[in-house]
């Protein structure tokens, strides 16, 4: 796990949903309007660097493609919001054509449109698939993962960013403490998220090979949790439930920032904010890549390999 700080005057970012493994019918966690209405939102309120949190994070996938000794003829930046991804993908010289898929609302410069779960992209027409934080709102995750393992040719990969189970911890928290203490009893405002373990998982159930997952934990500081809930907003971020919940009252709000302050302020009084980003990749299998042996086929012992005595453990 990595820790990364970034210290913020005004304004961040984006959870997403918990998809269980088992077989379930799928409801609809989040309203598309309320997703829509959202982004248009943003798009008119947003200014250079309000999108600090996705510039960091398409830097890292792009350093992580990078250590992959290969080139991708066709790629696809899947939900980019802005011309960042495609641009930095384009210029990446392991990419040779990059396609910029948005949904509906962010058309621009954009080369397909999506409109609803449905991506409508071409069965074996791309090599490489980067999506950061762009399945966060997808209602069925399997769903979406099993189109993006269609689309993408055998041996091409695919890199997501999903906002781990810490994201927004301390706006959690205060907000159960706030709500708890004025109303008696506490409403979902913020997204539920996708565990490290369930995001392993899921790419082995939608069929994609040697996946990969790690976390990292980037931390924020603001000046206030009002400046926290603006940076939301700027991002498209905040929460687009299908539940709709109440609007905070003025003591609730007191309540919420008194609680932030005096729990998860740094010694100079700014607030932290932390945001946990899974990183998930995963190849469409290909007869070329490695297999894993078969139970019970190694030839030499553990102990013989690390020169120590073996030692059996009582049944």
């Amino acid at each position: 796990m990595v820790f990364a700080f970034l210290d913020r005057s005004c304004e961040i970012f984006v959870p997403k949903p918990f998809h269980t493994l088992q077989k379930v019918q799928i409801s609809n966690v989040f309203d598309p309007n309320r997703h829509l209405h959202s982004l248009n939102r943003a798009k008119h309120i947003s200014q250079a660097g309000d999108d600090f949190l996705m510039q960091r994070v398409v830097e890292d996938m792009l350093e992580r493609l990078g250590a992959i000794n290969r080139t991708f003829d066709n790629a696809i930046a899947l939900f980019g919001r802005t011309e960042g991804l495609a641009t930095a993908m384009r210029n990446n010289p392991q990419i040779k054509n990059t396609v910029r898929v948005e949904e509906e609302i962010h058309v621009g410069s954009a080369d397909h449109i999506v409109s609803g779960d449905n991506m409508m992209l071409e069965p074996n027409s791309v090599d490489l698939v980067l999506a950061p934080f762009g399945l966060h709102w997808i209602n069925d995750l399997p769903g979406a993962l099993v189109q993006l393992h269609r689309a993408i040719r055998p041996d091409g990969l695919l890199m997501a960013i999903l906002p781990g189970p810490d994201t927004l911890q301390e706006l959690r928290d205060a907000l159960l403490s706030a709500e708890s203490e004025v109303s008696d009893g506490a409403a979902m405002r913020v997204d539920p998220f996708t565990d490290i373990r369930d995001a392993g998982s899921l790419l082995q159930r939608t069929g994609f090979a040697l996946p990969v997952v790690d976390r990292d934990d980037v931390v924020v500081r603001y000046s206030s949790p009002l400046d926290l809930v603006a940076d939301l907003r700027k991002m498209g971020a905040n929460s687009q439930l299908s539940s709709k919940s109440p609007p905070l009252n003025r003591q609730t709000i007191a309540h919420l920032s008194s609680h932030y302050s005096e729990h998860y302020s740094d010694a100079d009084g700014r607030l932290r904010a932390t945001f946990s980003l899974i990183s998930m990749s995963g190849w469409v299998p290909h007869e070329s890549q490695q297999k894993p042996l078969k139970p019970g086929s190694a030839k030499t012992r553990m102990a013989d390999a690390l020169k120590v005595d073996e030692v059996k453990l009582k049944p």
